[in-house]
């Protein structure tokens, strides 16, 4: 199972839905999208869900639900991207099925081991630095703490993707691939840029050129 190196996370800004946001986004070019809603009852959650499954399906890109797996399941979203508090990912796996993509989150090497025994399909490792996008955030990692982490995974045989989130920027890219992540999630560095065709082809040229070094 494929799991793209560059994750889209919507956000309602300046007036706009998450549908809009991610319709923005996949017109220019990202090919991961996770919706991520807070604060909203069910019936708002499955309208705009589902507009952001039709948008993902004109465009070729996965849509990724955050938290809800019930929901998830029932409008056939192509994954779940759960929280530290939501449902644990076995037990998401059984409603699910195999072929749904199910990721976690994670601060720790023990989130990490914890998480991949359960067998998620990959690892949102964070956060790299302060977001205001995210409530709640857990101690920040920052470069050094994704080298210690990633350094032990190795050498533990682990080798589930693990993606980069949490106030990341462009720069921020290289030396995060360098150190041997799958790949970043971003919602703000998206989001704000008022180029985002050009911004979403810099990052993925970088994404894919410094991933590359750092396999070789």
């Amino acid at each position: 199972m494929k799991i793209e190196k560059l994750h889209y996370i919507t956000q309602s800004l300046n007036g706009k839905s998450h549908a809009d946001m991610a319709r923005e986004a996949c017109q220019a070019g990202v090919k991961w999208v996770q919706l991520r809603i807070k604060d909203s009852n069910e019936k708002q959650m499955l309208s705009e869900a589902e507009r952001v499954l039709a948008i993902c399906k004109v465009y070729g890109a996965k849509f990724i639900m955050n938290d809800h797996v019930e929901l998830a399941k029932f409008i056939q979203a192509d994954g779940v991207h759960l929280g530290k508090s939501d449902m644990r990912p076995e037990v998401a796996r059984k409603i699910l099925g195999d072929e749904v993509i199910i990721g976690g989150t994670a601060n720790t090497l023990e989130d990490i081991i914890s998480l991949h025994a359960q067998g998620v399909d990959y690892i949102g490792l964070g956060p790299l630095r302060f977001t205001d996008t995210k409530a709640n955030l857990s101690p920040i990692l920052g470069f050094s703490g994704y080298k210690d982490i990633i350094r032990q995974l190795i050498e533990k045989g682990i080798e589930t993707p693990i993606i980069a989130i949490g106030g990341i920027q462009v720069e921020d890219v290289e030396e995060l691939m360098r150190v041997g992540v799958h790949g970043i999630a971003v919602a703000s560095l998206i989001n704000h840029s008022e180029q985002k065709k050009q911004t979403i082809n810099h990052v993925h040229k970088q994404l894919s050129y410094y991933g590359e070094i750092a396999h070789s």
